[in-house]
């Protein structure tokens, strides 16, 4: 019986010590439940900062690719430097020739007459205002007295371009006003008034401009009215040489393209009037006769004669893109007509 007591006893003991074994574990199994559940949460958001943690690795990549940005800056930094008009920029091209951004660009040694550059010289082109500078031939050769007073009316206003004028319908200007208007400030509404005050009005003067062309010999050119803003007003470059060496024979002519300024009465106030060449103020430019133009269909034109080395030289560019190239081309002309004349 004792030795039965005994085994009860120890299997009493076993099993109580079994459940003190197994009992306690069951708080861990549900621990590690509950372990489970709240690492399967952040296993989902692993992955979430494994691809934060990509990205964060990625992030050097882009930093190394995004560093090849600072020499493209200094290239475009380059670029700007390069890209000017100036007379600073190169004379010539790469195959030594003048180099002009102008479609049609024509010098002349008017005391040789060689032609020391030509571009496109052959070109029919419309010359826009330039026309003012026949209108000035045909007003002054016909010897019409210069202190008449003419009158701006509704017949001047543009119907072509719509441009403006500072000349209201009613202004009365004098003819010499209105041509040193026209010709300096190539004042539209000036130009055809005095086209209008022609024996025989506008039809006779038009009429009388291309007379004076063939007269002229200048084959290439005819004209349809006296502004320059229709762009059937058309001419090539050795055409317009030929009429500016014509009117640098009229005193008249000369001294009213090439003046800086000049005021008038307008509505009763007194209007300052600007030359639409710049050149013409500078002191290291000696200009005889000059005059620009710009219409949409011609570009932006200029031509002049002047005195460069002390020789006269005629200049014609036409259809330049931009407000500065046509100056900026006449700069370089002048640089390079005295960079050849002083290596002879």
């Amino acid at each position: 019986m004792a030795r039965i007591r005994k085994s009860i006893l120890s299997v009493s003991l076993l099993c109580a010590l079994t459940a003190g074994l197994v009992l306690p574990a069951a708080t861990p199994v549900a621990y590690a439940a509950t372990t489970t559940s709240k690492s399967a949460k952040a296993a989902k958001a692993k992955p979430a900062k494994k691809a934060t943690a990509g990205k964060a690795k990625a992030a050097p990549t882009k930093k190394r690719a995004a560093k090849p940005a600072a020499p493209r800056k200094a290239v475009a930094a380059a670029g700007i430097r390069h890209a000017s008009y100036a007379p600073s920029a190169a004379l010539e091209d790469a195959d030594g020739n003048l180099s002009l951004r102008s479609s049609v660009a024509f010098v002349q040694d008017l005391n040789s007459s060689d032609v020391l550059f030509a571009k496109n010289e052959g070109a029919v082109a419309p010359i826009a205002s330039i026309t003012k500078l026949m209108t000035a031939l045909v007003v002054v050769d016909a010897g019409q007295p210069l202190d008449e007073m003419i009158e701006v009316t509704t017949d001047d206003i543009d119907t072509h371009k719509f441009t403006h004028s500072r000349l209201s319908v009613g202004t009365r200007l004098s003819r010499a006003d209105m041509l040193h208007l026209a010709l300096m400030s190539s004042e539209n509404r000036a130009a055809n008034a005095l086209g209008r005050n022609y024996p025989g009005g506008l039809p006779a003067f038009v009429q009388a401009m291309n007379a004076k062309a063939v007269a002229l010999g200048m084959q290439d050119t005819h004209y349809v009215e006296p502004t320059g803003l229709s762009s059937e007003n058309v001419s090539s470059a050795r055409d317009l040489v030929r009429l500016m060496r014509e009117g640098s024979q009229r005193p008249l002519i000369r001294q009213y393209t090439t003046d800086t300024e000049y005021a008038v009465d307008v509505a009763g106030r007194q209007q300052t009037f600007r030359n639409t060449n710049r050149l013409v103020a500078r002191s290291d430019w000696n200009i005889i006769v000059s005059k620009t133009g710009f219409i949409n269909e011609a570009g932006r034109c200029l031509v002049m004669l002047a005195n460069i080395g002390g020789r006269d030289m005629a200049i014609v560019l036409l259809d330049s893109v931009g407000s500065l190239t046509r100056t900026a081309d006449a700069q370089r002309i002048r640089q390079w007509v005295q960079r050849e004349i002083g290596a002879l």
